[in-house]
């Protein structure tokens, strides 16, 4: 295992590249502790399969380091690296047994048979192939054989970190949470690195220790599943996390107080921020209720979603979305709104004002 570093780590795949809009990876600095569960979390094309090849050995950066605890392992091959990856498409060999596909990276690197032996009947057993160890994996569904993939990296003692690209993409639904429930156990009990990509935030948020929220190249938010759910770094981190997602307005900022339509909005930061306007109010609607007076609204459309409603309300051009617990009332076509200071905050040109 190992702690991971980018340090200045950027890519294009133009062979002359001038300006920021020719990098698929914009420039990146950070750090994957030993031992961590990581994911990285972005809408397709956002770069997260293109730094997962990097970190692979696969694809060389044009610029920046790749470092594995205190080596430099940026022009080493894949097979030098010690990693194990699965794939979004399970790969297993289906004329094998799941035992001797278990087995393969072992006897592959000339481990004793004896060791082998104990090794995979150990990760089977945590992975609940131990029934199926003497099967043909072509008969397995393709949970069991994703299963397998996973199996043929923990097997291995010497691995620095286990990478996964989507691979839950061809899983059934209702076999999702079971797979993901799992993979968060079996880190927990082997503690060895991990590396989420998906553009599934349900994944990565119970997945990973700490997030890597990327887009169009670039890391806009690291951190914990509770810091990306309540200080969204970016409006885009609030947007892509949180079903429905940050509600974001246009404001200004008199004297350190938030304005929207003329009518002052309490908010966490606006006293850091110099008088404008052309700024951003962000709120998640969790954080919005109804209440006898506030910032009055037209109530568009609820929806029912089991143990709360989601009511969509209007204000001038604006849609200001809440949540509303089963039972609450409603009011049919008007009605008065407020923030919670602690939630509501600034934005300018899309970052948190700090």
């Amino acid at each position: 295992m190992a702690k991971i570093t980018l340090k200045g780590l950027r890519h294009s795949y133009m062979a002359d590249p001038k300006t920021d809009d020719d990098f698929a990876l914009k420039q990146l600095d950070v750090e994957w502790e030993d031992g961590g569960a990581y994911a990285l979390l972005g809408p397709s094309g956002c770069g997260k399969t293109t730094l997962l090849n990097i970190i692979s050995g696969l694809l060389a950066p044009s610029h920046g380091q790749v470092i594995f605890g205190d080596q430099d392992v940026t022009h080493l091959p894949p097979d030098q690296r010690h990693i194990a990856q699965v794939f979004q498409f399970p790969v297993v060999y289906d004329t094998m047994t799941v035992y001797d596909n278990l087995a393969f990276p072992l006897r592959n690197r000339g481990v004793a048979e004896a060791d082998v032996d104990k090794r995979v009947r150990e990760i089977a057993e945590m992975i609940d192939l131990t029934g199926m160890l003497m099967q043909r994996a072509s008969g397995l569904t393709a949970d069991g054989k994703q299963k397998i993939s996973l199996g043929r990296g923990l097997v291995r003692t010497d691995v620095n970190v286990i990478m996964f690209d989507e691979p839950l993409t061809v899983i059934d639904p209702h076999l999702k949470w079971q797979l993901r429930s799992k993979l968060k156990e079996l880190h927990q009990r082997v503690r060895t690195t991990m590396i989420y990509v998906t553009h599934d935030q349900t994944e990565a948020l119970t997945f990973a220790d700490k997030v890597v929220v990327m887009k169009d190249g670039q890391v806009v938010q690291i951190g914990t599943p509770v810091e990306l759910f309540e200080r969204p770094q970016h409006t885009f981190v609030g947007h892509f996390i949180g079903s429905p997602g940050m509600n974001v307005l246009p404001c200004e900022v008199k004297g350190g107080k938030a304005f929207y339509l003329g009518e002052e909005i309490p908010s966490w930061n606006a006293d850091s921020c110099a008088d404008g306007s052309g700024l951003e109010l962000g709120v998640r609607p969790e954080f919005v209720n109804f209440a006898s007076s506030g910032i009055e609204v037209d109530v568009v459309k609820v929806s029912d979603a089991g143990r709360f409603r989601i009511v969509d309300t209007r204000k001038g051009d604006e849609s200001i979305k809440l949540l509303v617990p089963e039972g609450q009332d409603i009011p049919e076509s008007r009605g008065f709104l407020n923030f919670a200071q602690d939630h509501t905050q600034v934005y300018s040109g899309g970052w948190l004002v700090n």
